[in-house]
């Protein structure tokens, strides 16, 4: 099966809320209570913060056979030509097909001035960790997370463009 990558415009919100709160619940399960998450995703992709995030970030989604299966989402480069990669997010069942990679791809060659790209993942998130570490990603950090009353242990890594 292939698919695009493309820059996200509005009429996607629906689906790219979607995508996020299928790929928190899969990944997240048994490591974040199911209510923090609920909580987390309500806040974090209402539809006014996603109106906002589409002008001040770089969101970039995977589209196969006309529906979004995955996104990914990049701050703007600071002066010290650094992103941070707020969200890569894709449903369960489109994981291990290459696309995490192609948005990964996208942002780095769609970033100008781009030198390094950080991210920060949940220890636990084993998938995650494993991917990011497959693609270059240093861990640089680790440190507990307050994450709504629930701590998490959190690793910044980071990605030298």
């Amino acid at each position: 099966m292939s698919f695009i990558i493309r820059t996200m415009i509005k009429e996607d919100i629906k689906q790219v809320q979607d995508v996020a709160k299928k790929s928190w619940n899969a990944t997240y399960e048994g490591i974040i209570p199911y209510s923090v998450q609920e909580k987390f995703l309500k806040a974090a992709y209402s539809d006014e913060m996603m109106a906002k995030r589409l002008v001040g970030s770089f969101i970039f989604v995977a589209e196969m056979e006309n529906k979004i299966v995955g996104f990914a989402s990049f701050t703007p480069v600071n002066d010290e030509r650094q992103s941070e990669l707020s969200a890569i997010y894709l449903y369960p069942n489109s994981q291990g097909k290459g696309i995490g990679t192609a948005l990964l791809q996208k942002g780095i060659g769609e970033l100008e001035n781009i030198k390094e790209i950080h991210i920060d993942v949940e220890k636990e998130n084993i998938i995650g960790k494993t991917f990011y570490e497959a693609k270059g990603f240093k861990t640089i950090k680790e440190y507990d997370d307050n994450f709504d009353g629930h701590i998490l242990k959190t690793v910044r890594m980071c990605l030298t463009v």
